[in-house]
């Protein structure tokens, strides 16, 4: 599965170790292609949301929400054991096998 660093933060542990809480939303793949209406006047429709959205930013506000599909708590010596330096929208292959977790970097 695909995932996206949503959020890092810094917490403190029950103990008061520093360490860091790492959010992953699933990424979706979206298709790379223009769906065109049949009609001229769907045709005219699309064209003028598409205007809308570029000139007013409220309006291309996503309304899907990123549930997390995975949160990482870690101390500071687990986030270098781990040796995955995240970033934040970074996005990263997850593979989950046999008990272990492994995460390659998607360039």
């Amino acid at each position: 599965m695909r995932v996206r660093v949503q959020r890092i933060e810094s917490v403190r542990d029950l103990e008061g170790n520093l360490g860091k809480r790492i959010e992953l939303v699933q990424e979706e793949t979206t298709p790379r292609f223009a769906i065109r209406p049949a009609s001229e006047e769907a045709r005219m429709i699309q064209d003028m949301v598409r205007v809308l959205q570029q000139q007013i930013p409220l309006f291309s506000i996503s309304s899907q929400v990123a549930m997390p599909k995975i949160i990482l708590f870690l101390t500071e010596r687990e986030y270098e054991e781990l040796g995955v330096d995240f970033d934040v929208n970074q996005i990263y292959e997850v593979e989950l096998f046999n008990q272990t977790i492994k995460f390659k970097k998607v360039f």
